[in-house]
């Protein structure tokens, strides 16, 4: 399919033709997130049967998005946006506390977020991976947001001299991988803990990095 079919314009049922395809869209990727993040998963899915989900047509389909692999983009890009909302949420309220404790809450929101649909983390952490080059680099720069916004909580924690000063950039891409593979493994039912231990063991290791227990580790 070489590009979308036209969405019909003006007004019906009283809704505009925005609304109409706001929720139409909508529709598609709730359709998606069971679908993809359940049985069959994203390569056992085809659009006949998404649209069938959906309860809309393929034509409809088709006035939405080109193929299979636009909704899932755009599908894991809202399951992180989602995340991401929560992180920011909990980071605003927690500015004024020590090290430890504003850890603890930012990931703590993550991985309540994350962990509270298992299709979500099917989504983030399975279903994206190996699709094609074009949703690898969309992996890899939505990781990168990440990798940003723990290094931006780490400079602020090296401002308030909560942290040695130096670059983290690459500690930090560590512990996202830490993140994300803990968190996808004990959702699998692979790691025997709850999700508040799990948290308190990656919080312990991101302060392992910003306030290691030898000196000469933190540059002193």
């Amino acid at each position: 399919m070489a590009g979308r079919l036209k969405a019909p314009t003006g007004r019906y049922g009283g809704k505009s033709a925005e609304e109409r395809q706001a929720e139409r869209r909508r529709r598609f990727l709730d359709a998606a997130l069971q679908l993809f993040g359940d049985s069959p998963g994203y390569r056992g899915t085809t659009v006949a049967a998404l649209s069938e989900a959906a309860g809309l047509s393929t034509r409809q389909f088709y006035e939405e998005f080109r193929s299979l692999e636009d909704v899932l983009a755009a599908l894991h890009l809202q399951v992180n946006g989602w995340s991401e909302e929560a992180v920011l949420a909990v980071a605003a309220k927690a500015g004024d506390l020590p090290l430890a404790e504003r850890a603890t809450a930012i990931f703590r929101a993550y991985a309540a977020n994350v962990t509270a649909d298992p299709r979500r983390i099917r989504i983030t952490f399975v279903e994206i991976v190996g699709v094609s080059p074009r949703l690898e680099e969309q992996r890899l720069a939505r990781r990168a947001r990440w990798i940003d916004l723990v290094c931006a909580e780490v400079a602020a924690a090296v401002a308030r001299g909560e942290a040695a000063p130096r670059d983290y950039r690459l500690a930090v891409t560590a512990f996202i991988g830490s993140v994300n593979g803990l968190l996808h493994d004990w959702s699998a039912g692979w790691v025997d803990a709850t999700l508040d231990e799990v948290v308190d063991e990656l919080v312990r290791l991101l302060l392992g990095i910003l306030q290691p227990a030898d000196p000469r580790v933190a540059g002193a």
